[in-house]
């Protein structure tokens, strides 16, 4: 009999079983580092996002009509936060974002951090309505301007020249309420184009402030229309305001009268 030993014969099943699990393993592998490419590239986008958004244009959501037609609800604008940056000032007709703190809303007591946080991000790309303290409106009266509503054909003035507001909603008055003011140094007069479902400077002339926006306020100017794509467009300028000269070095003679 032979006994000698004889070397045992691998298992071909076991080849193919080793090869699958080092295919799988393999293919994991692949999986796993597709899927942290796809995440860091992610938020190096939404990074990227984050800044832009912070320091040269913002996305914000129109929540209601009170710039009508100029701006539809749920239209999102692009907000140009380098139109004032480097020393240019808001102008008559510009249409701006501001934050309202301490001019049309009070201050409130800090929230939860975390949510805010999480909402300021949403909201700094468009994926989330403003802030309640953000507003969108279109000035009209800059430092040492005296606006007056109405004349005797019904039209605001400023500094004593009357302006045709083409951009109001169609029907609207330029005011239902009666007004005569002039605009501090280094503040704004806001109104919005639907004067009739406008919450805007008018509606705070008792509070503090008197409802003029402090320019350092002003987040940016609203320069497009990104979305929907229907609407893709420039947010349009106005001519309203070419006639309207300066206001006089020494003020005007007649202060506010409210």
């Amino acid at each position: 009999m032979d006994t000698e030993a004889h070397d045992t014969e691998r298992d071909p099943s076991s080849d193919t079983e080793d090869g699958s699990r080092s295919a799988r393993v393999s293919e994991d592998s692949r999986t796993t580092s597709g899927r942290r490419r796809a995440a860091l590239l992610g938020a190096v986008c939404v990074a990227f996002l984050l800044l832009l958004s912070h320091f040269v244009v913002q996305p914000f959501l129109i929540p209601s009509g009170s710039m009508e037609p100029t701006l539809q609800v749920g239209d999102r604008i692009l907000v140009n936060k380098l139109a004032y940056r480097f020393g240019s000032e808001p102008a008559r007709g510009d249409v701006v974002v501001f934050d309202g703190t301490g001019s049309f809303v009070r201050e409130q007591p800090a929230g939860n951090p975390v949510t805010g946080l999480l909402h300021d991000g949403a909201a700094a790309l468009g994926l989330a309505e403003p802030d309640e303290t953000d507003f969108v409106k279109r000035v009209v009266g800059i430092g040492g301007d005296r606006v007056v509503c109405c004349d005797g054909n019904g039209r605001l003035t400023v500094n004593g020249v009357p302006v045709e507001e083409r951009y109001v909603m169609l029907g609207d008055q330029p005011s239902s309420v009666p007004f005569d003011i002039v605009v501090p140094q280094n503040r704004l007069w806001v109104m919005g184009d639907h004067r009739s479902q406008s919450s805007d400077s008018r509606d705070h002339l008792g509070n503090p402030g008197g409802g003029m926006v402090p320019v350092d306020k002003v987040v940016g100017r609203a320069d497009w229309i990104a979305w929907p794509f229907g609407r893709w467009s420039t947010v349009r300028g106005t001519d309203a305001f070419d006639a309207v000269p300066a206001a006089p070095p020494g003020g005007h003679p007649v202060g506010p009268r409210g």
